[in-house]
């Protein structure tokens, strides 16, 4: 006992992580949950719609007066007849009347550019929802199919001693022995293969809602068929009124047009109110003297006459992303087209598919029973039977698969849409 507790301290301190080890049953809404409240490349987004909300008050920031103030104090000792001090102290305020419309669409480029890392935040939500329901209901599929493979394999194994007897009774041949053991060794190669498939898509899950490599997670979920109109038209007019790619690309749009109309601010005047108040006095042996208030106001008028085509420059900048705007739009309105068409196509097979499916899984059903009475009957052997019950599996899991291939498919159209959130 002493030896047993020892052995299993130390497997504690040289793999600590399997003491840590955790196991989560999860749904695919908390999946998604999880997935939009921590994953990191939404973080980033969200902080980026932040610094563009702070960006637009930094840009209205012209909009209201500046306010200046300071003061001083000087004492001057040995110098003149009499020590003297000078206290000063200086006020003004300047307000901007007129820019020629810069500030106004600079402005209008920050409230855009706001509006575009919105879209850039809900894009990045329809990405990450729709690859944690792809991985999640990977997971499932993989861990079913890691069963089938091994229910294939224990019956390859009976399959194997079966002939073995045969072989040594002489009514089987060495070639049937080699056939079994060849099919015996792809069968547990394609049960290795299924474990391994189940083990990524647990950690690509796993990554996307940032959980710790220790946590193990346990799908509850379960494939299931929602039936749905579809139509062609109706999606299409959703997308382009949904998908958040549209909303950044007209954002763009805007701000490049609002960035042109500032870039022309530079050829013309700018206007700007100012007042100032002065206040300076000195201080003579202890007594003040020379007090000397007054102010200033006034209105200042600045127009650039030669910039070295700066404004032209920029100008000529602004105009091309203008036009790159309009192209990109243009292109953007034809790939969402495609994506909805291809989408909706991917999900009509899908469904005819897993219609399809269901005859074969009763005829394999209705095979199963009837080996079953017949094996009662003393007809078949307990092999023919485990044959027909194993071809109805491979019947359940290919409707199974069918199901993941319709739900994978749906989501794809959710996403194509702009509705999987």
């Amino acid at each position: 006992m002493s030896n047993r507790f020892f052995i299993a301290m130390i497997l504690m301190f040289v793999f600590p992580c399997a003491s840590n080890a955790e196991e989560i049953s999860m749904t695919l809404d908390e999946a998604v949950t999880i997935a939009l409240r921590d994953n990191r490349d939404l973080l980033l987004k969200a902080e980026d719609l932040k610094k563009a909300k702070y960006a637009i008050s930094e840009a209205r920031a012209s909009l209201y007066p500046a306010l200046t103030s300071g003061a001083g104090w000087s004492d001057t000792r040995g110098l003149y007849e009499k020590d003297a001090g000078v206290y000063t102290a200086q006020a003004g305020v300047k307000q901007l009347l007129y820019t020629g419309g810069k500030v106004v669409n600079t402005i209008k480029v920050s409230e855009y550019e706001y509006v575009s890392a919105q879209a850039v935040l809900d894009q990045a939500k329809q990405d990450t929802v729709y690859m944690v329901k792809a991985s999640y209901y990977t997971l499932l599929l993989t861990r079913e199919l890691t069963e089938l493979h091994k229910t294939m394999l224990e019956n390859t194994r009976e399959h194997s001693r079966f002939i073995q007897a045969r072989y040594g009774r002489g009514q089987a041949s060495a070639s049937d022995t080699l056939n079994i053991k060849s099919a015996l060794s792809s069968m547990q190669q394609a049960h290795e293969s299924a474990k391994r498939q189940t083990d990524t898509a647990a950690e690509v899950l796993r990554n996307l809602l940032y959980l710790d490599p220790g946590v193990t997670i346990n799908p509850i979920a379960q494939f299931k068929y929602e039936q749905q109109e579809l139509a062609y038209d109706k999606a299409f007019i959703k997308a382009m009124q949904s998908r958040p790619e549209i909303k950044q690309v007209e954002a763009q749009r805007q701000v490049s047009a609002h960035a042109l109309e500032a870039a022309r601010a530079g050829n013309r005047p700018t206007i700007t109110a100012a007042w100032d108040y002065y206040a300076r006095s000195a201080v003579l042996s202890g007594t003040a003297k020379n007090r000397n208030d007054y102010n200033v106001a006034g209105i200042s008028i600045s127009w650039p006459v030669f910039d070295g085509w700066l404004t032209k420059s920029k100008v000529g900048q602004a105009i091309v992303d203008v036009r790159q705007g309009q192209l990109t739009q243009e292109k953007l309105l034809k790939d969402i087209a495609l994506d909805v068409k291809t989408a909706y196509v991917a999900l009509s097979d899908a469904i005819e598919k897993m219609k399809s499916i269901e005859d074969q899984v009763l005829v394999c059903k209705d095979t199963a029973e009837i080996m079953r009475k017949k094996f009662s009957e003393g007809i078949v052997s307990s092999l023919e039977v485990r044959d027909a019950m194993l071809a109805y599996d491979i019947a359940l899991f290919n409707q199974t698969q069918s199901l993941y291939d319709y739900l994978t498919a749906k989501a794809a159209f959710d996403k194509a849409t702009g509705g999987i959130i």
